[in-house]
């Protein structure tokens, strides 16, 4: 019988250092790294920020780039002693949202079937996800949505997870499972 695999959600608000710690936890767990990347270089700016990420990882990592399919990505990357690093969660979102065009139910769907997998999988999995839920009431519906959205999601993940790190100012803040090594 195998051992659960640890997983993590790591949230934070834009540039609060969550992936960079999402990152360094997955290196100091070592063994296979992969980062499951959830972007789309659709304008010069994301091309930019896109490239910046894969500097900062080096060699040491394989990128898988899947927009959409998050779960078929996850089992194929599967394997005891991996570390499969899913950046982010809030850009898959948005991605089923105006990509697939995707209704709630069919989001919901979706997440459902994301928590339910991971207990499933061999490997060591780092969500990183963007908490957007602590600002003003967006004006438009489109942005009303997308927020409720993403709190759903991470609500979702975070029960589905053994730990919960947020990232504010570089500095993690266990919410559930404590602070693991890094």
């Amino acid at each position: 019988m195998s051992v659960p695999a640890d997983s993590v959600l790591v949230l934070g608000g834009t540039k609060s250092g969550k992936s960079s710690y999402a990152q360094a936890l997955a290196e100091a767990w070592g063994g296979r790294l992969v980062y499951v990347a959830t972007a789309q270089a659709g304008d010069e700016e994301m091309q930019a920020r896109i490239a910046r990420h894969q500097a900062d990882r080096g060699q040491a990592w394989s990128t898988v780039e899947e927009p959409l399919e998050l779960e078929t990505a996850l089992k194929k990357t599967d394997a005891l002693g991996t570390v499969l690093l899913v950046d982010c969660l809030t850009l898959w979102l948005s991605n089923l949202m105006l990509a697939a065009e995707l209704d709630d139910e069919g989001l919901q769907e979706r997440f459902t079937a994301l928590s339910g997998l991971l207990p499933s999988l061999a490997s060591r999995v780092i969500l990183v996800a963007n908490e957007v839920g602590m600002g003003i009431v967006p004006e438009n519906a489109l942005a009303r949505r997308y927020r409720d959205q993403a709190g759903s999601l991470n609500q979702q993940m975070a029960r589905a997870c053994n730990r919960v790190i947020l990232v504010t100012a570089g500095l993690p803040l266990a919410l559930k499972g404590g602070l693991p090594q890094t």
